[in-house]
């Protein structure tokens, strides 16, 4: 029988149900036609975002923080939709066909995106000179909505299922496989970076030279073959069996905890509830979030008869174990809560950013780079930064430290750090620009300032992401219980949701506060704006938000407890204690 586990993997299985065989399923081979997926997503989602912002001025002629709201809302929808795809996937459908349906919606969307941009009933008229512009009008944005937003559904099923799907792949008791997926968290990211590279450099260049139709057509084509090559390994997945919505476990735990709250925690912790069928899978009692501690007190009627036998109801009585996963993920909100501004930061790259670029001198020769081909260069300081981590800094830091590089909190540091960074060099870098756009005119359709200006706000920024990225995922994956890991994932997606949903709130109030009529900070035309005032309020923000990011990590890491006594447990049939 030992025999037998030893070639198997204990929490999964193959496709038809049986308990999957580690030489016949799973490892690099499907984990690779799982992240082929992710690079056609990253293809359609930023190869859409990064130049959205150019085709909502340009041809449906709406206004510059306008066309940013929607780009960032439409961002951030993507990530929020992270959380009903995370739920759909524990509770119902399985990551294996939220990817699959998912996959299938994105590619629905891109091919609606493709008709729309194609179909000039579904755009306005073109500008008879600078002012005489007409805005599209509510049934042509209706359209372009529902595009973007059945493209957000999809994204938001796919992001939720990938990495976790993706780590299934390996065996966390294995030494060897746990080590492969160490590596994995890192080229999950250099997939998505790799797709983002395509999309604003490849897909880009199609859109403004080619036509938008074509490249939104390319996205649909792209994902079909990834679909089909996902298909194709499904004999090869290993599947791990849901647990149930987590959502429900939160639920039962504080509803049992509200209900005891008048009760008194009994000063051993050994009388508290535990499941002895949770024996492998045990957390050790702590002390924070004490309060949740009382879903876990004994009181007549939390077991209910069940002919000869009796089973606890789960809405009156937690084990000691359900109680610590719900406190693991409580612990995890206060440094989720200080990720969050980064990506407000990241948000400006493409919008405002790809605005500014639009601007300024981008001709190389008689080549004329496109303006959201400028996040290149932030694709670029990602896949660097990747590299000279990888390859320098981790075994560096080994032979100083014994350590595979930095931890995922410091790698979260870093990243804040440098997106504070970006932020002030934006500022200088648009005090610039403005002073060029003073003296030649704001109406000049091209300002004699070179793009590359704006090199220094884009590499910060990117090499931030590199960091914060891989270190949240490391973070939210890693440290939220087993049956929670889709959860999580989700709940660090919502970071990037809710950094583009701050980023569509600011916009909104600074233009509210600093002008109207199209002027103020956010001015329709941005040569006569203050944008530069924008960036430096988003760096004091940041700045900020780092200080009580610190603050949340030495909360986060308690000390200690010299009481470390092994206590008693009550278990499922209330008969034996240990001491």
């Amino acid at each position: 029988m030992d025999g037998k586990l030893s070639w198997t993997v204990a929490d999964a299985v193959d496709y038809k149900g049986f308990p999957a065989e580690k030489s016949k399923t799973g490892g690099w081979v499907p984990a690779a036609l799982i992240l082929g997926i992710e690079i056609c997503e990253r293809l359609s989602t930023m190869g859409i975002a990064v130049n959205l912002v150019t085709y909502l001025g340009g041809v449906m002629h709406l206004p510059s923080a306008a066309s940013a709201n929607i780009v960032t809302d439409f961002m951030g929808t993507c990530f929020l939709l992270c959380l009903l795809g995370g739920f759909l996937a524990d509770s119902f459908l399985g990551r294996y066909y939220t990817i699959l349906i998912s996959a299938s919606i994105q590619t629905l969307g891109t091919a609606a995106l493709a008709v729309s941009t194609k179909l000039p009933q579904l755009r306005p008229p073109p500008c008879d000179g600078i002012k005489d512009c007409k805005e599209a009008n509510g049934f042509q944005m209706g359209i372009l909505y529902l595009a973007l937003y059945l493209i957000a559904l999809g994204t938001g099923g796919l992001k939720s299922s990938i990495s976790g799907f993706g780590t299934d792949q390996f065996d966390e008791t294995d030494e060897k496989e746990k080590a492969k997926m160490a590596f994995f968290f890192n080229r999950f990211f250099l997939f998505i970076s790799t797709g983002t590279l395509m999309a604003v450099t490849v897909l880009v260049y199609i859109q403004d030279e080619v036509g938008r139709s074509w490249a939104y057509g390319i996205c649909s084509v792209s994902m079909l073959v990834a679909i089909s090559l996902f298909l194709s390994g499904t004999k090869r997945y290993r599947y791990k069996k849901s647990k149930g919505s987590p959502v429900v476990h939160i639920l039962q735990v504080i509803a049992a905890a509200i209900k005891k709250r008048k009760l008194e925690l009994p000063q051993n912790v050994g009388m508290l509830y535990e499941d002895s069928s949770e024996q492998g899978s045990r957390i050790e009692h702590t002390k924070q979030f004490q309060f949740l501690d009382k879903a876990a007190i004994v009181e007549q009627g939390d077991f209910e008869a069940h002919g000869a036998a009796s089973a606890l109801n789960p809405w009156k009585l937690s084990s000691v174990t359900k109680v610590e996963e719900v406190k693991m993920m409580a612990r995890l909100l206060p440094i989720w809560a200080t990720t969050i501004i980064f990506w407000t930061t990241y948000a400006q790259m493409i919008t405002f950013s790809v605005q500014q670029a639009s601007t300024m001198e981008r001709s190389i020769g008689s080549f004329q780079i496109p303006a959201g081909s400028l996040t290149v260069f932030f694709v670029a300081a990602i896949l660097i930064t990747l590299g000279v981590y990888d390859r320098i800094i981790m075994p560096l830091w080994k032979k100083w430290k014994g350590k595979q590089g930095f931890t995922n909190i410091q790698r979260m540091a870093i990243g804040l750090v440098l997106s504070i960074l970006g932020m002030a060099a934006a500022a200088i870098a648009e005090r610039k620009r403005l002073a060029v756009a003073k003296a030649v005119g704001g109406d000049t359709a091209t300002l004699p300032i070179s793009v590359f200006l704006l090199i220094p706000q884009f590499f910060l920024v990117g090499a931030g992401e590199a960091f914060i990225y891989t270190g949240q995922l490391d973070f939210f994956i890693t440290k939220a219980p087993k049956g929670m890991k889709t959860m999580s994932t989700g709940l660090f997606l919502t970071t990037l949701s809710l950094g583009f949903f701050i980023s569509s709130f600011l916009v909104s109030v600074v233009k509210r506060v600093t002008g109207t009529d199209g002027e103020g900070w956010l001015a329709d035309n941005i040569n006569y704006g203050r944008l530069d005032c924008f960036y430096g309020l988003l760096t004091i923000l940041s700045l900020i938000n780092f200080v009580a990011f610190l603050v949340c990590v030495i909360w986060y890491v308690p000390q200690k407890r010299k009481d470390q006594q092994k206590s008693g447990i009550v278990n499922s049939n209330m008969a034996e204690e240990k001491c």
